[in-house]
């Protein structure tokens, strides 16, 4: 009875009602309608709005990304070394809604300063966004290793965190636009836009803050304050979070550039700016179904692993498809739709592997670091997302792209099909080569027994 109380009060066997799966995924919708505008919107914002040159925006998002990759790392030690009645993840939940939203609010507030003036705004709000933005994601994603140790429930927790977070990236790509004209566009209507997509994300991390709660235990051999280098040390010899982060920086590379370049592509090689939503349609509803309907039963019956590899290679289908006829309609949205279903089995995986990544380190080393396994992963994606929109800020320039210009050259219409095509295609590629290596899903359940005779010595 003791061992089962114990197995109990680790969150080892706990199967979690709807009410909290759903909370707890809550956040991802809300951080999602935000983050969706960084890696969409932002860098057209600023073009093509505001007036800065790519390839200025592109370096500084760079280096901000980097920098705030280091605050990953803080923030992870922090979340590692919280104690409160609430756990050591949900507080900075409940702190940092507010101030989230408002700073992203104040991202899209550009005065008119003069170009240097701008540039120094810019550059303020957007380090601003991306420090609380690390902040309050740290802990919001370590939950899902803090609620359950259960593989099932995690990868159930992953697909449903997938779902509302590809159901924002849907919403805000399909009504940003007509919601900017509708306010009159220019700066005050993405400003009006961005005001109530900020409110609506406060409301879901309180609702992500009020639905969880923590139950998983550290073991007792663990550490409780296991010195950086210690836990560094533990966390490079994880081969498998070495994987999984690698492979999650090829994802956000992969999404950030298609992300990125697809307004460009739209406005310049489609005609039709405003198709970017018929093609997020396209490819998030099939995402949803995939994610909804089939990729827990195909979680189940063949693994994390083999499902998000199929699903990369579907996407490279999909890309392929894309070349038949860049400007038709058609073609484009048939295209959509296969990313979406490759899209939706990739998001099988992604944080719960990581999840997972915590065990095994548990059981190799002793040392059991949620925190810190997660912020050092969301340094390389950090990185990666900085790198994708510096890639294309850069390529951008490289091609001939001139900021605010109605018509563009061949050579920078070309370099935005390369962009949008080949970029996300090598990188589905290499996301297949990594997962070929990936085998902690075999093992898993051996692990689990281990730590459990290991917990209750």
């Amino acid at each position: 009875m003791a061992v089962q109380n114990e197995q109990q009060n680790s969150g080892l066997e706990v199967s979690l009602s709807w009410r909290e799966r759903i909370g707890v995924s809550a956040y991802g919708f809300g951080g999602n309608l935000l983050w969706t505008a960084l890696t969409s919107y932002i860098l057209f914002f600023y073009t093509d709005v505001i007036g800065v040159e790519a390839v200025a925006i592109g370096t500084m998002m760079l280096f901000v990304r980097i920098l705030d990759g280091g605050a990953d790392i803080v923030m992870g030690i922090i979340v590692d070394k919280t104690k409160s009645k609430y756990g050591k993840a949900r507080p900075w939940i409940k702190w940092l809604a507010i101030p989230f939203g408002l700073s992203f609010m104040m991202l899209f507030a550009v005065p008119d300063l003069g170009p240097s003036g701008t540039f120094i705004y810019v550059t303020v709000t957007y380090v601003l966004v991306n420090l609380i933005y690390t902040a309050i994601t740290i802990p919001a994603t370590t939950l899902m290793a803090l609620v359950t140790k259960n593989q099932y429930e995690r990868a159930l927790l992953n697909i449903i965190g997938t779902v509302v977070s590809t159901i924002a990236s849907l919403l805000v790509l399909t009504v940003t636009l007509p919601m900017v004209k509708a306010f009159g566009n220019g700066k005050m209507g993405w400003l009006i836009t961005f005001i109530i997509f900020g409110v609506i994300a406060i409301f879901l991390y309180f609702w992500t803050f009020f639905a969880s709660t923590e139950r998983v235990t550290e073991a007792k051999k663990s550490n409780e304050n296991v010195p950086l280098k210690q836990g560094l040390k533990a966390l490079f010899s994880n081969k498998y979070w070495v994987l999984i982060t690698i492979l999650l920086i090829m994802a956000f590379l992969n999404m950030g550039i298609s992300g990125s370049v697809a307004l460009y592509f739209t406005t310049y090689v489609m005609k039709n700016a405003e198709f970017i939503g018929v093609i997020s349609i396209a490819s998030r509803i099939p995402s949803v179904l995939v994610l909804a309907i089939a990729c827990a039963p195909l979680v189940k019956r063949f693994g994390k692993r083999n499902v998000v590899m199929a699903g990369s290679g579907i996407a490279v289908i999909g890309r392929l498809v894309m070349l038949i006829d860049l400007t038709s309609p058609i073609v484009i949205i048939v295209a959509s739709i296969i990313l979406g279903i490759g899209g939706g089995m990739l998001g099988a995986g992604s944080y719960a592997f990581l999840s997972d990544t915590v065990e095994y380190g548990e059981w190799k080393s002793g040392v059991r670091t949620e925190g810190l396994v997660f912020s050092a992963s969301s340094f390389g994606l950090k990185v990666g997302a900085g790198l994708a929109t510096a890639i294309v800020g850069w390529c951008l320039a490289y091609f001939g792209y001139k900021s605010g210009t109605a018509v563009q050259s061949d050579r920078a219409i070309e370099g935005i099909k390369f962009l949008y095509i080949w970029v996300p295609m090598a990188f589905s590629v290499l996301q297949m080569v990594i997962l070929y290596f990936y085998d902690l899903d075999k093992i898993y359940p051996q692990i689990m027994s281990d730590l459990d005779v290991r917990n209750a010595e």
